[in-house]
């Protein structure tokens, strides 16, 4: 099936998103709307030392709450990078740790009804500790390391909900089955 963009207007916008609406045609001659979502893509990544995991824990405004989960996170506005770049940023800000090897396990897309934003995978290994550079954004933001048992009893119990940890955590699991 074909869809066809027939216009498309900003309806919202700020430094971190931009929020569109597009009228467009369907294959049959049919029309409707499509509200998108453009945000930047991000990185995400699995920091694995002494079989367990490094985790950020943060205030989810949108949830209400604070949320476990893998740091993340896109360049800021009018930064650009490669994925890599972008991943060892990420793991120095959130975590303070730098990385020896940083090997790329893969590209995902998250919210694909509303969104093209996508996001690349990264297993971060030999690591070295250091202070974390947090943004203003991130300064309630704490970092703990888990063993592998306690994170997948996390994942189990609802305790980690954030979709992108879950299906990085995935892409972890398969290259171990290689």
């Amino acid at each position: 099936m074909s869809i066809r963009t027939l216009s498309t207007r900003v309806v919202y916008e700020n430094p971190w998103m931009t929020l569109r609406e597009d009228e467009i045609e369907y294959g049959d001659g049919s029309r409707g709307l499509y509200g998108v979502v453009d945000k930047p893509d991000f990185a995400v990544v699995i920091p694995v030392q002494d079989d367990g995991f490094h985790l950020v824990e943060q205030y989810r405004y949108t949830l209400g709450g604070r949320r476990w989960e893998f740091p993340q996170g896109s360049f800021p506005q009018g930064v650009t990078g490669t994925p890599e770049e972008l991943a060892a940023t990420e793991l120095a800000e959130e975590t303070g740790f730098t990385a020896a090897r940083l090997e790329r396990l893969g590209y995902l897309n998250c919210a694909q009804g509303f969104t093209g934003q996508g996001y690349h995978v990264f297993l971060a290994t030999d690591l070295t500790p250091g202070e974390p550079n947090r943004e203003d954004t991130e300064q309630d933001m704490r970092a703990q390391w888990f063993p592998r048992g306690e994170v997948e009893r996390m994942i189990r119990e609802g305790v980690i909900t954030d979709d992108s940890t879950l299906a990085a955590y995935l892409l972890f699991t398969m290259r171990e089955g290689l």
